[in-house]
């Protein structure tokens, strides 16, 4: 009879809960990082025995002493809530604390001129990402997880699957994209298709 094995820590289990309900990794690594900060914060008590008080002094720190932006606070606060109600199921009730102050600023917007003076300083596949970012409104993570079937050259579309808030959504493909994508498309295949010779590009999958 094997041993059993020790429970997870803390954090661990946070982790597991977040790739499980398909959280995004960088959402996954700043959940994680905001509880492991609470956590020294508080001298390393353990969450399950603090609540409010401690979560609202964790907050006001944030706010009057680091100088947080509100998204800042905002993100560690959704991360503590997410700790108690889905890892520790101690959910909390309603949190009071300084907010950070919201930054009144107008948005930086680039001209036409000024992106394509920014496109035209890139080059190669880079360029084309920046490209596709700019003219279909994609998130980075979006783009780099495109494959070959989500795009429609034919109706000019691109299919985001499991985008933010894992929502599917179609976006535009620029007609000036085309032409380029179809090359980037046709390069990597016959890429693809050397490895291959030369006894690359395969995948073994466990059998386990």
């Amino acid at each position: 009879m094997e041993p059993a094995q020790p429970p997870k820590k803390l954090l661990d289990r946070m982790r597991d809960i977040l790739r499980t309900q398909h959280y995004s990794l960088r959402t996954e690594q700043a959940y994680v990082q905001w509880a492991r900060r609470y956590i020294l914060f508080h001298h390393k008590r353990h969450p399950k025995d603090m609540g409010v008080p401690e979560v609202e002094a964790f907050l006001i720190h944030l706010a009057l002493e680091r100088h947080v932006a509100a998204s800042t606070q905002n993100q560690a606060l959704s991360a503590l809530l997410f700790l108690y109600r889905e890892v520790l199921h101690q959910p909390l009730e309603s949190v009071d604390a300084v907010r950070a102050r919201q930054p009144e600023r107008l948005p930086t917007v680039l001209t036409k001129t000024e992106v394509a003076r920014v496109l035209s300083a890139m080059s190669g596949t880079s360029q084309l990402m920046a490209k596709l970012l700019y003219g279909s409104g994609l998130r980075m993570l979006e783009c780099l997880r495109l494959r070959v079937k989500d795009i429609d050259f034919d109706q000019r579309c691109i299919i985001i699957r499991d985008g933010k808030g894992e929502k599917d959504r179609v976006t535009m493909l620029p007609d000036s994209l085309v032409a380029p994508l179809r090359e980037h498309l046709m390069r990597v295949k016959h890429l693809h298709e050397k490895d291959l010779a030369e006894g690359y590009g395969t995948v073994h999958l466990s059998i386990r």
